[in-house]
C-alpha cells in the first residue's frame, strides 16, 4: 500500500476503553507515507524500554506505537485525584515502543480559554484584536 490509511482499533480493556476518555475505538494510521497529527503544547517523543511504564493524563496522549501496552488506572487516591488536577484515571504506558506527548490537550486550552474571556472580558486597555481580552498572559495563566 502506498500512503496513508485511516483505520479503526478497538480498546480491548474495558477500564481503558470506559474510562480512558476515548472510548472503546481509536484510530490507527497504517501506511508507508507521512501523517501530519494535531496536537498542543509541547510534543514529546519517548522511547520506552522493555517493561519500562509511565503514568499520564490520558489527554496527553498523542499516539503510540502497536508494541505500547496501553491501560487506564484509578489514580491512587482520592485526594490526589481531586486536588493533583489530573482527574481520576491515569493512562499507564508499558513498552517496549515509541509514545507521542502533548502537554496540552485540547480541553484544557478550552477551559483556560474561557476562564481567560470570563476574567479579561473585552474590560482590558491596550489589548484589541479579534478575542478581546483573550491574550497570550491570560492563556498562560498570568495576569
Amino acid at each position: 500500500m502506498q500512503g496513508i490509511a485511516i483505520e479503526i482499533a478497538f480498546q480491548k480493556k474495558i477500564g481503558a476503553g470506559l474510562f480512558g476518555g476515548e472510548g472503546f475505538i481509536m484510530q490507527r494510521l497504517v501506511g508507508d507515507g507521512l501523517a501530519f497529527v494535531h496536537a498542543g503544547g509541547t510534543i514529546i517523543k519517548k522511547e520506552l524500554q522493555a517493561g519500562e511504564m509511565i503514568k499520564l493524563d490520558t489527554g496527553c496522549l498523542v499516539a503510540m506505537t502497536t508494541t505500547i501496552e496501553y491501560d487506564v488506572q484509578f489514580a491512587g487516591n482520592l485526594k490526589s485525584a481531586i486536588f493533583g488536577g489530573e482527574g481520576l484515571f491515569l493512562a499507564t504506558l508499558r513498552g517496549p515502543g515509541l509514545v507521542w506527548l502533548q502537554s496540552l490537550p485540547f480541553s484544557r486550552l478550552a477551559n483556560r480559554m474561557h476562564a481567560a474571556s470570563r476574567r479579561g472580558g473585552g474590560d482590558s486597555k491596550g489589548e484589541g484584536g479579534l478575542f478581546g481580552g483573550i491574550g497570550v498572559k491570560n492563556l498562560l495563566g498570568r495576569d
